[in-house]
């Protein structure tokens, strides 16, 4: 049986493609100190993978008095800059971009970090990677609701359930899963749950397009 190629793939970002996670946390507990306030690592943790609106909330909550546009703003700022310092690419994530690009497999960024953070880090790649960005602060609803999956699979013209998706977090596999996606999870900061709709890779490092379009395949042959 000849491999079938997915119509595109789509990519979380933050702790999929660079594992910025420590910095976003880095920076929550910045500023909700900076307030008089106490951030926990555990409490960092219930925000992986969550959309910065949602954050924003939970922030406020703790005592940080900004609208959730300034909290995100300065969030972005904070690990923007910390980006600069070291961009923290994930094991295997550029090589696999880069076979992606020559078998001519489209590819989507998906992230809930806001466009400036997502173009920061795809303009940090050596090559054009993605072929469309889909950014926290351009979609109506966050992961886990499906619509930036769907969203992503829209600006590249294909069926979302002809696409890959993959992703490091519970909320972003939920998205995924939901929009109809084969769903990749790549655990990092969150364990992950094994017969949830999605294939657990222990790490992108060593992966190929040909394992991804073997899985494609062989998941794509027991639906039909």
């Amino acid at each position: 049986m000849t491999d079938l190629l997915p119509a595109a793939v789509l990519w979380d970002m933050d702790g999929t493609l660079v594992d910025t996670e420590p910095y976003w946390m880095s920076a929550e507990t910045e500023l909700v100190e900076s307030f008089g306030g106490v951030w926990t690592t555990a409490d960092a943790f219930t925000l992986v993978g969550a959309g910065l609106w949602h954050s924003a909330e939970v922030l406020r909550g703790r005592g940080v008095d900004l609208s959730d546009d300034e909290i995100i703003q300065h969030l972005t700022s904070r690990v923007l800059e910390q980006v600069d310092v070291a961009v923290p690419w994930r094991p295997g994530a550029r090589e696999l971009l880069v076979g992606l690009k020559e078998a001519g497999i489209p590819t989507a960024l998906v992230t809930m970090s806001i466009r400036r953070m997502a173009d920061h880090i795809a303009e940090a790649l050596p090559f054009a990677a993605f072929d469309q960005v889909v950014a926290g602060d351009e979609v109506e609803h966050s992961k886990p609701h499906p619509a930036p999956y769907l969203r992503g699979a829209e600006l590249l013209g294909v069926d979302v359930t002809e696409c890959v998706a993959i992703e490091d977090s519970t909320p972003g596999l939920a998205s995924a899963v939901a929009s109809g996606a084969v769903s990749i999870g790549v655990p990092l900061h969150a364990a992950l749950q094994e017969g949830m709709g999605y294939t657990i890779w222990p790490t992108l490092d060593g992966r190929t397009v040909t394992d991804i379009t073997n899985l494609y395949t062989s998941l794509q042959t027991s639906i039909a």
